[in-house]
């Protein structure tokens, strides 16, 4: 299928599933709140554009099985590369540090620190039935996976510009580096998540067993824009400087050091349409409220990471080729 055919198909299954959705679709599947019209239209357009991404990605690895057995056979012909890469990026971190791997543990736990004494105890927020270090460490450790690895998958292919005028090497296996390392690092970040919720005596609950599953969501999502990031900044080096800006944004936009109940009605609305929202929802849910997010919370995560991952291999496919001439 050409891409013009692949498009003209997502339009089409979009526009068949919208109005049915938009009409007969039960609330507790749809998750639209009721008597808000606007949100209801989005919410059924954006399930309706869900089912059609996923429906296109089955219709590629149909049509486009040779294509994809391909970059899968290189792709395993890198990977020890791509090992590497990211065990060399974690001892790069560290090296000449007296504390070491030690602050992967202590900086989640001394921002903690600091955000607790001013928003706790001057600004007063209100946490429901958990304590606020244990909330802030559970919407940091979504957050800072995805502001950590975007911005390093960002800058990766112009830093290895050197090695890409050398040697052939998928371009993609730069980004996916970045972002395997910012894995590592969740890692520690979790470990510092359980000291907080052991010390806070907050209780546990079994659906912590299914918290590698927004992770994996983040995972994809943070993929999907650090290709992006990553192919656009070897076009336009001024990126670099913009996402900046548009983290300090999303901090704020994202739930992490404050409750959602303090927004009002028309701004709850506009943060709900950050992604992030979701995923920090959806962990916190499993984490520390013990609720399995339903379908339409699993429907908006899997459709931005989709999206954005699918975005993110058709920018760097296409243009990788051009990465030299710029570089």
């Amino acid at each position: 299928m050409t891409k013009k055919n692949l498009i003209s198909t997502a339009l089409i299954i979009s526009t068949l599933l919208f109005l049915p959705f938009l009409l007969y679709l039960p609330i507790e599947v749809s998750g639209y709140p009721t008597g808000n019209i606007v949100m209801r239209i989005f919410y059924s357009g954006f399930l309706a554009f869900t089912i059609s991404v996923v429906t296109i990605v089955i219709l590629l690895l149909l049509t486009k099985r040779g294509y994809l057995i391909c970059q899968i056979s290189t792709f395993l012909k890198f990977r020890h590369l791509l090992k590497l890469m990211v065990k060399r990026d974690f001892v790069t971190r560290y090296r000449r540090s007296v504390l070491g791997i030690l602050w992967s543990l202590l900086n989640p736990l001394l921002t903690m620190l600091v955000l607790t004494m001013v928003f706790s105890h001057i600004f007063r927020f209100e946490i429901p039935y958990v304590s606020f270090p244990v909330y802030y460490l559970s919407g940091q450790i979504v957050f800072s996976l995805f502001s950590e690895s975007t911005t390093l998958a960002m800058g990766s292919i112009v830093g290895s510009g050197g090695v890409i005028k050398k040697v052939y090497v998928p371009k993609y296996i730069f980004p996916i580096s970045r972002i395997l390392s910012s894995m590592v690092n969740v890692i520690f970040s979790f470990m510092a998540f359980m000291i907080v919720f052991i010390i806070m005596g907050e209780s546990f609950n079994w659906t912590m067993l299914l918290l590698p599953l927004p992770i994996l969501y983040v995972f994809i999502f943070s993929l999907g824009i650090g290709m992006t990031l990553s192919s656009m900044s070897v076009f336009f080096r001024d990126i670099n400087h913009l996402y900046g800006i548009g983290i300090t944004l999303l901090t704020f936009l994202t739930p992490v050091f404050y409750p959602v109940s303090i927004l009002p009605s028309r701004v709850y609305h506009i943060v709900h349409l950050n992604p992030l929202f979701h995923y920090v929802t959806f962990f916190r849910d499993l984490a520390l409220y013990g609720a399995v997010p339903g379908l339409w919370a699993n429907v908006v995560c899997i459709g931005f990471s989709l999206a954005s991952l699918g975005i993110g291999v058709y920018v760097t496919m296409s243009q990788q080729d051009k990465y030299i001439l710029y570089l």
